[in-house]
């Protein structure tokens, strides 16, 4: 048997919930905050899981961290139903951003490292997304968008436990990193390209990238915002803006490569983004915040007056939020928003690796370190509670 953190909730449908033809009744939904109540996070027992295929590796997890998607699961509105909005199958054991090391692989779970099956010992992560890989999206190229897709720690067992089991097509070699982290180290920045990918995904693949040179602006500062600030000045930047209230995380950004920081309590947003454009405005703007009601409007402001045509804003935060956009703004300025989800595909994962690889050093993002049996209680804490940036378990 094994310590694992698991997640269990209410099926009870609002009255405006249809079952989709994805959904089974009483397990699995794609509108979690439609669905799921009362909540209740738990340190339990499970067995430890063993090999069923051929292609199937077993991990022994030596870090993981807890997203904000793990909060809003566990989170609930007044009416008791959870905060989180998408893939959900409940029961299930939390957590996704991890890394740890090979114990077990399939005689075909092959490395993309070197295109031979995987030994035990090997330091890895793993992608989020269970893409299918057979239907029309994925297909298409667009992995993310997975018909028949699921989710580690959302509708599939995740690793928030001391061993997860997982296929080989969703595992990455992080021995790249060695050159750079000893230890738990290691460990704790395998854990983070999860995150750093989602942001990659975002900035890089969805948003279009930037040229050398550019501006962008950043909205939140959480673990995806940050990381994009790390990414986008390495692409190129030349003014890279974060809008961020809170002094520790404002202050980690400037490490991470801001040039500017904007306490949007305390200044106007649109008015600091012109004056450190000199009236251009900016290229791509990244929603990190996941309040689009609050920040668009501000976002528009910023595009209508100033110069730049053509940006983009990329919304990555998860809502179910309704936001009224003003269409003038975007045929006038050329501007578009798309919705980035996720992070598989488009060489996300060993772009990122690579990266940090090479010195784009994230893991001051981490600023607690737990154990697993702590876990539930720093999730329940954070619901509130925004002292620590990314919240990481380490186990031995």
């Amino acid at each position: 048997m094994m310590k694992a953190v698991e997640l269990v909730a209410e099926w009870k449908p609002k009255p405006n919930f249809k079952l989709g033809n994805k959904d089974i009744d009483g397990k699995l939904t794609y509108l979690g905050s439609l669905v799921w109540k009362n909540p209740v996070v738990r340190v339990t027992e499970r067995d430890i899981p063993g090999l069923i295929d051929d292609d199937d590796m077993i991990i022994k997890v030596k870090a993981c961290g807890i997203c904000g998607s793990d909060v809003h699961m566990s989170q609930t509105a007044d009416d008791g139903y959870i905060y989180y909005p998408g893939l959900t199958a409940f029961p299930v054991v939390l957590g996704h951003e991890f890394s740890g090391e090979v114990v077990k692989a399939g005689k075909n779970a092959l490395n993309k490292r070197n295109n031979k099956v995987y030994t035990p010992g090997e330091a890895v992560c793993v992608e989020e997304m269970f893409w299918c890989g057979q239907c029309r999206p994925c297909c298409d190229g667009y992995p993310n968008n997975c018909e028949n897709l699921q989710e580690l720690g959302f509708s599939i067992d995740g690793a928030f436990a001391e061993y997860v089991r997982v296929k080989s097509r969703y595992c990455w070699s992080i021995e790249p990193l060695k050159n750079i982290y000893k230890g738990d180290e290691l460990f704790i920045a395998g854990s983070l390209v999860e995150p750093t990918c989602v942001a990659y995904n975002a900035v890089i693949e969805r948003g279009g990238g930037i040229r050398p040179g550019d501006s962008v602006c950043i909205l939140g500062s959480g673990p995806v915002g940050l990381a994009a600030v790390a990414i986008l000045k390495r692409a190129g930047a030349v003014k890279v803006i974060l809008s961020e209230e809170a002094a520790p995380r404002a202050e980690m950004g400037k490490r991470l490569g801001a040039d500017y920081v904007i306490n949007p309590k305390k200044e106007n947003f649109a008015e600091k983004v012109l004056k450190y454009t000199d009236g251009m405005g900016a290229k791509l703007f990244l929603e990190a915040t996941g309040l689009p009601e609050v920040v668009l409007p501000d976002i528009e402001e910023v595009i209508w007056n100033g110069r730049e045509l053509n940006s983009t804003i990329v919304i990555v935060a998860r809502t179910d939020v309704k936001v009224p956009i003003t269409g003038e703004v975007y045929q006038v300025r050329r501007a578009n928003i798309v919705g980035a989800q996720g992070h598989s595909g488009h060489g996300n994962f060993p772009r990122a690796i690579n990266l940090m690889a090479n010195g784009m050093d994230v893991t001051e993002i981490v600023t607690k370190r737990i154990t697993l049996d702590e876990v539930p209680g720093n999730i329940i804490k954070l619901q509130t509670c925004k002292d620590d940036c990314k919240v990481t378990a380490v186990l031995d």
